[in-house]
């Protein structure tokens, strides 16, 4: 025995995928051309799985925003916000962020993984009670194990199963905290918000939302779901990150709740994390300018969202939940996806392979992200790569 003995299923599985030579985790972009397209091995691919939503990372304003930070604040704050790391940056852009959401307050952390262990670990301890939706994000699990909170789940999208736990909870439900997201990131289907809200009416509790992969995508100024639905007074904590339609790195939590400050001397994650270079909240603040006046882009991402589902459905693929900037493709069995997703990359498409235990009910996905900046070329390649392949691999694919 060592203390290495534990990895030995995993140094297994990743020989078994070393002597099939795909190696899905250790892929390089050895050049950026684009927003939506790169150099791997060697080839120029089209980029179709970075959760660029809106294209931004090559955006004008915001590499000049960068340019300007960099020449004034230097690389990085070499702190954390407790410390020395707060700049004059970071604080207006948590008002900024506020502002957008209409809410009172922000608190921006280092990375949107950490917005959610800061946030759930804090908020939620032994003596608290979190009931969230079975599909939610890794970084949603790992906060309220670092909190010790009771954690419970709900079926997911099932709103009549999280009555069925609140009701249980008696009197309790009315302090617990219940967490979906606006956009899961797996499958691309959207969460039954006004469903959850109607439950939390009726039995209590706090509602938190993730809008990781809604902010920028969904509502008339895009700051999510819960805008679109109109129904962002229900909602008492809304996270989200900077590395999707923002095209940086960070992450925040706004809130009306006026307790939500203390999390600031409470939170371990954010008080004892360097906090976001300048040039990073630069970009960021930036961004959420364009977002916020992000109409078109909107209208263009949704576009061509609807163009590669349509694609691919009519190809006989079955896709995870109807069109959305997330169009995931279910395959049958691991050694079907594998073959598949390195197929794909060898033809010019990159995306996202995802395996159990990563994924909702042991499913195997192919997961495209869609792009505003995609052209109708780009998105009509990818599709033609599926169709190729399909025929290629002797998929058996559902009528189509």
């Amino acid at each position: 025995m060592s203390i290495f003995t534990k990895f030995n299923a995993i140094l297994e599985k990743r020989q078994q995928l070393e002597m099939l030579g795909i190696d899905p985790f250790g892929i390089q972009v050895e050049k950026m051309n684009s927003p939506t397209e790169g150099i791997i091995r060697g080839r120029k691919t089209i980029l179709a799985g970075t959760n660029n939503y809106l294209g931004l990372t090559f955006d004008k304003d915001c590499l000049d925003a960068a340019y300007n930070a960099l020449e004034f604040e230097g690389t990085g704050t070499t702190g954390s916000r407790m410390a020395n790391g707060s700049y004059s940056g970071h604080r207006n852009l948590e008002l900024e962020l506020a502002a957008f959401y209409q809410k009172r307050d922000c608190i921006v952390f280092s990375t949107g993984y950490l917005a959610n262990l800061g946030m759930l670990s804090t908020l939620a301890g032994p003596d608290d009670t979190v009931i969230l939706d079975a599909d939610c994000h890794a970084s949603i699990y790992d906060g309220c194990r670092l909190g010790g909170t009771k954690t419970l789940r709900f079926r997911h999208n099932d709103p009549e199963h999280l009555a069925k736990r609140l009701q249980r909870l008696g009197d309790k439900a009315s302090e617990a905290l219940i967490v979906v997201e606006g956009i899961y990131s797996m499958l691309g289907d959207h969460a039954l918000l006004n469903e959850f809200i109607a439950v939390k009416r009726e039995y209590g509790g706090y509602l938190f939302v993730d809008e990781a992969h809604s902010l920028g995508v969904l509502g008339e100024r895009g700051s999510g779901l819960a805008e679109e639905l109109g129904v962002l007074d229900d909602i008492d904590f809304i996270v989200g990150t900077f590395s999707k339609s923002l095209g940086a790195a960070g992450g925040y939590c706004v809130s009306n709740h006026p307790e939500l400050d203390l999390i600031r001397y409470s939170s371990r994650p954010y008080i004892f994390t360097a906090s976001p270079s300048p040039s990073t909240i630069a970009t960021t603040r930036a961004a959420l300018v364009k977002v916020a006046e992000g109409k078109d882009l909107r209208a263009r991402l949704h576009y061509n969202a609807r163009r590669l589902h349509a694609g691919l459905s009519a190809l006989g693929y079955t896709l995870g939940a109807p069109a959305s900037p997330v169009v995931a493709v279910v395959f049958k069995d691991k050694m079907e996806v594998l073959t598949f997703w390195d197929n794909l990359l060898e033809m010019g498409g990159y995306t996202n392979l995802m395996i159990p235990p990563a994924t909702p009910n042991g499913a195997f996905l192919i997961r495209c992200s869609v792009s505003a900046a995609h052209t109708d070329q780009q998105i009509d390649t990818i599709c033609d790569i599926f169709a190729t392949l399909g025929k290629k691999l002797q998929l058996q694919l559902r009528a189509s």
